[in-house]
């Protein structure tokens, strides 16, 4: 048994894989290659979302895979800019058609704002909006669990104000050199799992003499000792790539990182993302 074969259990009920494979970046028409080989590989978690434009791809990769849907676990988001209730109903069923699945395991609303006024103006009413049809669309059984992502503790307030249903899932950018600790406890007092995604922050932290010194000693890759990280923080690891070679040694993490390393890493403060920095939650917005 590896950490494929491994779960989490949602507040609902609803099992969810340790390990995903994250598809930001990964092209509509690379998508189904990357789904297919992941799940060879023995994946069974996939990550995608409205704004990374390759929905299609992914729901190919995920019906020819071969494998049986309901041992597949997909998630997409909402996107960002939407903050409006029948924008989200009808973005929720262009989710299912793009996908060509009759359900979806996990949906999040993507941002508290949108990604033209990251943490800018307030949002508040429309992501009540967009919560109560994803509600919804939970309750008529199109998606398994709900959830948020980038959701800061206000914003998970305002959502839980008038919610029927507490978040499932908040994902979150988190990774050794930018871990919220107080985001992850409140999280953890609502029994709202938390998902890593960027795991390795984007590549940056290859260049941590720091966590090299610490991956050494555990015979490790600095993304496995990051992938291991985010998973002993007790959350859901997604790494991204479409390579094979760093899909198979991303699942290679059964080693247990010590305490006191693991507090070593949990105050680290590396957050250069380099050319990716013009994202907003990179940043720092």
């Amino acid at each position: 048994m590896t950490v494929l074969d491994e779960t989490y259990t949602l507040s609902n009920g609803v099992e969810i894989p340790k390990l995903g494979l994250g598809t930001w970046f990964i092209d509509d028409d690379k998508a189904a290659d990357a789904v297919r080989t992941a799940v060879e590989i023995g994946y069974r978690n996939i990550d995608t979302a409205q704004a990374y434009g390759n929905e299609r791809g992914v729901g190919e990769g995920v019906r020819t895979s071969g494998v049986p849907r309901d041992e597949l676990f997909v998630s997409s988001k909402l996107a960002a800019e939407i903050k409006d209730y029948d924008q989200a109903v009808d973005a929720i069923d262009g989710s299912l058609v793009k996908l060509g699945l009759d359900r979806i395991d996990l949906m999040l609303i993507h941002s508290p704002q949108p990604w033209d006024d990251f943490r800018g103006g307030g949002y508040d009413q429309g992501n009540r909006d967009a919560w109560r049809a994803l509600e919804e669309a939970h309750q008529a059984g199109k998606i398994r669990s709900i959830g948020v992502s980038n959701f800061q503790q206000h914003d998970l307030a305002n959502i839980l104000q008038g919610a029927t249903v507490v978040p499932h899932v908040n994902q979150l950018l988190v990774h050794a050199g930018n871990t919220p600790s107080e985001l992850l406890a409140y999280c953890e007092s609502k029994h709202i799992l938390v998902e890593a995604y960027s795991p390795i922050a984007h590549g940056a932290i290859l260049q941590n003499a720091q966590v090299q010194a610490v991956a050494e000693k555990y015979g490790a890759s600095i993304p496995q000792l990051c992938i291991r990280y985010a998973l002993q923080l007790g959350a859901v690891s997604l790494p991204k790539t479409a390579n094979p070679e760093h899909m198979r040694s991303n699942a290679e993490v059964d080693f247990e990182i010590s305490s006191d390393d693991m507090n070593v890493l949990r105050d680290l403060r590396d957050v250069d993302y380099g050319e990716h920095s013009v994202f907003p939650v990179y940043s720092g917005k």
